[in-house]
């Protein structure tokens, strides 16, 4: 049986927050943190270190909780802060590494006919193969949606080496799903 708390409504709970009421703030990190350690994850391939940027959005989420405006989805907010702080510590670290070679843009990666035959860990495990300024680029592009201007402003390259690292990372998760046998030229294959 689950119990339902006094603060069922997320608009209630986040004013709550502001005011620095400690069960609302423990209510809200126990609602978001299963779903921002999942996007700390798909950047940071360690779990711990993963976790420790987690509970670093965390403590600036509850700091700028003032800040949100009740416009759009507060997930989104919360998530943009994780991306960000994510992004941060790849940076400090000098983890990710970007090659400013110009490459031709490339068709959405097609996972063929097998795509329901790719679990979570599976796909996370590809990206996680990635060299890390790849994987940085790719998540933004792919998962985040941000374009290559703004890409390229958050990780302080250019727009041609935001194309480049994701055009290079589009064509490493082909090769590895090739290699698999998940691409569509070997599911026709196999179909013969």
């Amino acid at each position: 049986m689950k119990i339902i708390t006094l603060h069922s409504n997320e608009k209630q709970l986040i004013k709550k927050s502001i005011k620095g009421d400690p069960q609302a703030q423990k209510e809200l990190y126990d609602r978001f943190s299963p779903k921002m350690l999942s996007v700390c994850r798909q950047y940071i391939k360690d779990l711990h270190f993963a976790e420790d940027v987690m509970i670093n959005g965390f403590v600036k989420v509850f700091n700028h909780l003032g800040s949100y405006q009740f416009k759009g989805s507060f997930e989104g907010w919360i998530r943009t802060i994780m991306v960000r702080e994510s992004i941060s510590y790849l940076r400090k670290r000098q983890f990710v590494v970007y090659d400013d070679e110009i490459m031709e843009e490339t068709k959405d990666i097609d996972f063929g006919h097998n795509s329901g035959l790719l679990d979570v860990e599976y796909v996370q495990h590809l990206i996680d193969g990635l060299p890390e300024g790849y994987k940085a680029v790719f998540l933004l592009y792919a998962m985040e949606g941000y374009g290559h201007k703004e890409i390229a402003d958050m990780l302080e390259i250019t727009e041609g080496t935001s194309k480049s690292q994701l055009f290079k990372a589009r064509k490493m998760l082909q090769e590895n799903l090739n290699l698999k046998g998940m691409s569509p030229k070997s599911q026709s294959a196999n179909k013969q």
